[in-house]
């Protein structure tokens, strides 16, 4: 692009200006004759592409978590910083384009060294802010900063999300937990009666046991003393008959 003030420069910066807008632009006329309506619908444009990176690099992990590994998502920020970065500095020159098509004239400034010996003490912040090209890069310094701002605040959100992350998985854990501690508590009394129950049968089968061996017994000594009663009968009858 030729510089401002020269006799080409609204021809080259129509030119930069349709490769900044999108294709279909190139349609209508009226923005190859009217440069100034192309500048600040580039602007605008520009603006938005960059308002777009900073939005799609905020939520770029928690919308694609799930569907991109780990890996992939890392590379996938690191291309939204990349063109971020140009975007944000082609919406700059989109700015100072329209601003010289408008008739704002820029003066270049050289710094010249100083005749006067420079003093050892650190130029005071209230005398570097009254300088002129202080006052130019006031506004560049401001984006700056908001772009800064911006990545802080992306940085800030991608740590909440991953702290939210991990607190939703230390409660399911300990939901978990909890689950299986109940199930086991819920388990517990059915085995405890489960082995009363089998211990009464077990006693109600000894004593069972015992009872039939007492019987037995019984009848044993039954039939011994029936025994002894029928011998000692037989020997009265064998003397009498003596």
């Amino acid at each position: 692009m030729h510089p401002p003030g020269s006799e080409d420069f609204e021809s080259t910066a129509v030119g930069w200006l349709l490769d900044v807008v999108p294709p279909d632009y190139r349609l209508h006329g009226v923005l190859r004759r009217y440069p100034v309506a192309l500048a600040t619908m580039a602007r605008y444009h520009s603006k938005a592409c960059v308002e777009a990176a900073r939005q799609g690099y905020r939520t770029a992990r928690t919308e694609l978590a799930g569907a991109l590994p780990p890996h992939a998502i890392d590379t996938v920020l690191a291309a939204y910083r990349k063109e971020g970065a140009r975007l944000a500095a082609t919406a700059e020159a989109v700015d100072l384009v329209e601003r010289a098509l408008r008739g704002e004239v820029f003066t270049p400034k050289m710094n010249l060294p100083s005749a006067e010996p420079r003093s050892e003490e650190p130029e005071s912040a209230e005398l570097r802010e009254t300088r002129p090209e202080a006052a130019e890069q006031r506004p560049v310094m401001a984006k700056a900063e908001q772009k800064a701002a911006a990545q802080t605040t992306a940085k800030a959100e991608e740590r909440r999300a991953g702290a939210k992350a991990t607190e939703e998985g230390r409660a399911g854990a300990k939901a978990e937990e909890e689950r299986q501690t109940g199930a086991k508590a819920e388990e517990r009394p059915a085995a405890a009666k489960a082995a009363r129950a089998k211990a009464a049968g077990q006693k109600a089968g000894g004593a069972k046991a015992e009872a039939a061996e007492r019987g037995k017994a019984g009848t044993a000594d039954q039939g011994r003393a029936g025994a002894r009663r029928n011998s000692a009968g037989r020997g009265r009858s064998d003397l009498a008959r003596t």
